[in-house]
């Protein structure tokens, strides 16, 4: 009977188990946080890189074609830049990119917001 009753008590409490969960969702709820934080920043660098990517392919564009002041964004990702990461949802890509002496001016999507920055 003592042998038994030894047997038995190898195992763990159902306390230590609770324990063991409660620590292991706490240790979650901090990573879960931090991870959102690193891919958003990751997101926006690599948005960041591809506008950057579609300014140079316009800046080509502007020199090689002279007098023209704006050039459509599709013309400019398939002649112009070699590859952009398009596979992020709710991403809205410029339609065209215009220019003066003294701005560059972005319109986007269906809507025809512009952005316009000085050079």
């Amino acid at each position: 009977m003592n042998k038994i009753s030894q047997s038995a008590r190898k195992g763990f409490t159902l306390v230590e188990i609770m324990i063991v969960v409660v620590i292991i969702g706490l240790l979650a709820a901090m990573a879960v946080p931090a991870f959102n934080k690193v891919r958003q920043t990751a997101t926006e660098k690599t948005i960041l890189n591809d506008l950057r990517q579609l300014s140079a392919a316009a800046d080509q564009y502007f020199l090689e074609n002279g007098g023209v002041a704006e050039v459509p964004v599709a013309t400019l990702k398939t002649e112009y830049v070699k590859t952009l990461n398009t596979s992020r949802s709710g991403e809205t890509w410029p339609t065209t990119i215009s220019r003066t002496a003294t701005k560059i001016t972005v319109t986007y999507g269906p809507d025809a917001t512009e952005v316009s920055v000085d050079r």
